[in-house]
């Protein structure tokens, strides 16, 4: 794992801010990305650095991820002849 540092949770008018340590670099008027996963923790990144985090997922997947496929995906049979609002005779 990597270093760890602490931060402190405020209130600030009808919000909880986060108050961030320097050392992550984080500039007054950043804007940040914050994803929270289904396990509770949080990860977040400054909005411009969004394309390399995106990137950087690439082969992060397990060697399992989607093993059993993308699970009950049936669609009903659809009427492709029928209108619809964009092909309507006028």
């Amino acid at each position: 794992m990597g270093k760890e540092w602490k931060a402190k949770a405020f209130k600030s008018g009808n919000s909880i801010a986060l108050r961030m340590p320097k050392a992550l670099g984080f500039q007054d008027g950043d804007e940040v990305r914050v994803v929270q996963h289904s396990d509770g923790s949080f990860s977040f990144w400054k909005e411009s650095d969004a394309k390399k985090v995106f990137m950087s997922l690439y082969g992060s997947m397990s060697a399992g991820f989607m093993a059993e496929g993308r699970g009950d995906i049936e669609q009903d049979d659809r009427a492709w002849d029928l209108p619809t609002k964009d092909n309507e005779a006028a």
